[in-house]
């Protein structure tokens, strides 16, 4: 009997893989794109994935396009001219091509009508294992729903008084690393990316209370999600801060079998051990969360009515909008709808801001004039508190922050996937492998897509033969292109509906890092700059390619800078 169940359900299982298999090979038949140019398939199974995952982030995508493009273009191999944009394609699992292309007026169709292009469900699965079923993985009406209710809160007034918290937290690195300096004779080798990851996660658990710093002792008690993760005070994780890390880390594990699960969702009946510890961190996430989410409720009530409510943190101003008297009720979310925006907080306002200001700390040792200028714009502010307004009237601190996440974008790349055919307009017309000139790109529904983001950040046709160098003053003149982003004039927070909700919050949240930390002390890499390598999971970190096996580090040597 066991048996005859154990073969009927292989056999079932089979068949699914198999007509999945057909759907994937017909599709990839009739593809309209089988025409680009573009690389060979490196493998049967990865087809070049395999290639992208061995080179850093953009590199290899970099490399296709002067191979595909720019070559044809100058050596005359085809009808390219030197004004026209890329376009190539390349393998994914089984073959399958995935487009890629970096002209402005088709990205900017793609990110525009996010109804059409969303995210691949294999990449919304992977996404929803970290961050649950929050606004970075609903598509649809359900996307627009909570981004109706959630844009309140990431406004710039909300930001102007969440800039204390920044300040406050952004002090108590640096006292920690002055008492560090002092016991090392004068000078200590720190990991930036994990002593900046802890004040981060520290700044989005306080995040919503302007506090005077020092904070009094029942300020400190306080946290924005009514909880207070205290990374930076404390060797020993918070049980909130515990579950997230479990399930972050459990969320890179990568292997066959896991992808099988992320292409073909019946394997995922199967679980795994990987599984079961990201559903027990879940379910820690979700207790927690429950409690604070009615704590917050309690919070605001306590005045009998939420408009006068006290709490100012990002889960009360959520609660908030989301019982505004002008909100229908229908159009309101369900507890469980504003409970998973939580781990999504986590992972947009703390891992993308440390390793963005740990970028921009690598980027100031490799451009000492830069590092001193900035040094000087800052200590001419008298005081050690700035402002959210103080912080963005400094000129050249804005222009640091710009040339870091234009040149190191936390996230290098984004996916998203046709919903129906479609005519995507071009920038400019291209030629196929056959010599055949299109106005227009055909795609067909179920088609790949990836948006090049660290790729169009630094391509040098836009930015000029200096554009993979790190050059703050190129901010100081006016920029102007056609990159579809919602800031800077680059894609680093994408652009359209899909933009980030929360890019004013990280960006003077990087600024009241920079701006404390730079006026303390002077930074150098503590290994040779060629030693430093990134990998992208979620975000990209740095590694030490010498040791990859220790994990994502930022090694710097840091000095308390002497005011003459």
């Amino acid at each position: 009997m066991f048996l005859k169940l154990f073969f009927s359900a292989a056999g079932s299982l089979g068949a699914y893989a198999l007509y999945q298999i057909f759907k994937l090979v017909y599709r990839e038949f009739n593809s309209p794109l089988k025409s680009l140019p573009g690389p060979k398939s490196t493998h049967f199974f990865y087809g070049n994935l395999k290639d992208i995952s061995n080179a850093e982030n953009s590199v290899l995508h970099e490399q296709w396009v002067r191979e595909y493009g720019s070559t044809l273009k100058y050596k005359g191999m085809g009808s390219y001219h030197a004004s026209e944009i890329v376009f190539t394609s390349y393998k994914g699992f089984f073959g399958l091509t995935r487009l890629y292309t970096t002209d402005h007026k088709a990205l900017n169709h793609f990110l525009t009508n996010s109804y059409i292009y969303q995210k691949p469900a294999p990449a919304r699965y992977n996404l929803s294992r970290i961050v649950g079923p929050g606004i970075l993985v609903a598509e649809g009406d359900v996307h627009r729903q909570q981004r109706k209710i959630m844009n309140p809160a990431f406004g710039a007034p909300q930001v102007r008084e969440l800039t204390g918290i920044f300040i406050q937290k952004s002090i108590e690195l640096r006292d920690i690393w002055a008492a560090q300096t002092a016991n090392s004779g004068g000078s200590s080798r720190v990991d930036a990316l994990t002593w900046l990851s802890k004040a981060t996660l520290d700044i989005i658990g306080l995040a919503g209370k302007s506090t005077p710093y020092p904070p009094t002792e029942s300020d400190s008690s306080f946290a924005g999600f009514n909880y207070n993760f205290n990374s930076l005070a404390s060797e020993e994780q918070t049980e909130l801060g515990a579950a997230f890390a479990t399930t972050f880390q459990a969320g890179q594990t990568i292997n066959t079998f896991r992808l099988l699960q992320v292409w073909f969702p019946l394997f995922r009946i199967v679980r795994t051990n990987v599984d079961r510890v990201m559903e027990n961190s879940q379910a820690v996430m979700r207790r927690i969360g429950l409690q604070l989410l009615q704590e917050s409720k309690n919070e605001m009530a306590e005045s009998g009515t939420f408009e006068k409510g006290r709490a100012r943190d990002l889960l009360s101003l959520l609660v908030r909008a989301n019982t505004s008297k002008d909100l229908p009720a229908s159009q309101r979310l369900s507890d469980e709808d504003v409970l998973a925006q939580v781990p999504t907080f986590l992972v947009a306002g703390h891992e993308t801001t440390s390793t963005g200001t740990t970028w921009a700390l690598f980027a100031l040792t490799q451009n000492l004039a830069a590092q001193t200028r900035l040094r000087n714009e800052l200590l001419a502010i008298e005081t050690d508190e700035p402002t959210m307004d103080q912080l963005n009237a400094l000129p050249y601190l804005d222009c640091v922050v710009r040339e870091t996440l234009r040149i190191h974008s936390p996230v290098p790349a984004s996916m998203r996937v046709a919903t129906q055919d479609d005519i995507v307009p071009l920038a400019q017309p291209f030629t196929d492998i056959h010599g055949n000139v299109h106005e227009t790109l055909k795609v067909k529904k179920g088609q790949t897509i990836m948006v090049p983001i660290l790729a169009l950040n630094r391509d040098p046709a836009i930015w000029g033969p200096d554009s993979m160098e790190f050059v703050p003053e190129r901010w100081e003149s006016e920029i102007s292109n056609s990159i579809p982003g919602v800031w800077g004039h680059m894609l680093s927070f994408l652009g359209g509906p899909r933009a980030c909700i929360g890019y004013r919050f990280s960006l003077v949240e990087m600024k009241a890092l920079l701006f404390t930390l730079v006026r303390a002390f002077e930074f150098e890499l503590a290994v040779p700059a060629a030693d430093i390598g990134k990998k992208t999971s979620v975000v990209q970190r740095p590694i030490i390619r010498s040791d990859p096996k220790a994990g994502n580090q930022m090694p710097l040597i840091i000095k308390p800078y002497i005011r003459s």
